[in-house]
């Protein structure tokens, strides 16, 4: 079994108010970089210090990309509740959020993040397809749950960003079925990798599961990616 990735110093707060709406969040630094990046932003009913960013920044920094776990606008704007009518300006803060780590880095520059941020991530790049090098995509939220008819597919076809999305086989906002055939709508290459036991946070009978995969999803973006 691998070993879970080494402590990493701690990030720093990062704002940045070139654009708006701004870029907030907390940006890890690796020790040995590869110069390049990766953004993880969080679910509707989150923010960037949900613990599944927080352990995937930290072993994506062990494995030399600066990684910003951001705020989406919405967050920044209120520190509870869903988003309510707020994709355009969170798909902005996106957009703000990858320009910005295009500064901090020299090579490649990844997006993504959990449910509705990944989501949104995908919106964007559906509509600037040069925009990020690839997406990262934790537990898409497919449809609402119970409510399978209410696909939230329109904007894949236009996709063509490369795309790893990360699935469990429990996650009530889509099985592991209806996740291939949405991804069979996309003409960029993706890649599903399926977590056995696991519901939309990742977790499997109560216990984190992030812990385990964090050892091992870096390598497998970077395979997936090469």
């Amino acid at each position: 079994m691998l070993s879970a990735p080494k402590a990493m110093p701690a990030p720093d707060a990062f704002t940045d108010f070139a654009a708006q709406p701004s870029v907030r969040g907390f940006l890890h630094r690796p020790e040995t970089p590869n110069n390049n990046g990766i953004l993880l932003f969080h679910g509707a009913g989150s923010n960037c210090n949900a613990p599944v960013l927080v352990e995937l920044a930290e072993a994506f920094a062990s494995a030399g990309f600066a990684v910003l776990r951001g705020d989406l606008p919405f967050r920044q704007n209120k520190p509870s509740g869903p988003p309510l009518g707020t994709a355009e300006l969170d798909q902005a803060g996106i957009r703000n959020a990858v320009l910005a780590m295009r500064k901090l880095v020299t090579g490649k520059v990844f997006v993504g993040g959990h449910s509705y941020g990944g989501r949104q991530s995908t919106m964007v790049c559906a509509k600037e397809p040069d925009l990020a090098d690839g997406l990262l995509l934790l537990s898409y939220p497919l449809h609402p749950p119970r409510k399978p008819t209410q696909l939230r597919t329109q904007h894949l076809p236009n996709l063509r960003t490369k795309g790893l999305f990360i699935h469990g086989t429990r996650d009530p906002f889509g099985t592991i079925e209806e996740m291939q055939d949405a991804l069979s709508l996309i003409p960029s290459p993706t890649k599903l990798i399926v977590v056995e036991g696991a519901g939309h946070d990742l977790n499997v009978k109560g216990k984190p599961h992030t812990e385990n995969m964090a050892s091992t999803l870096p390598r497998d973006f970077q395979e997936f990616f090469r």
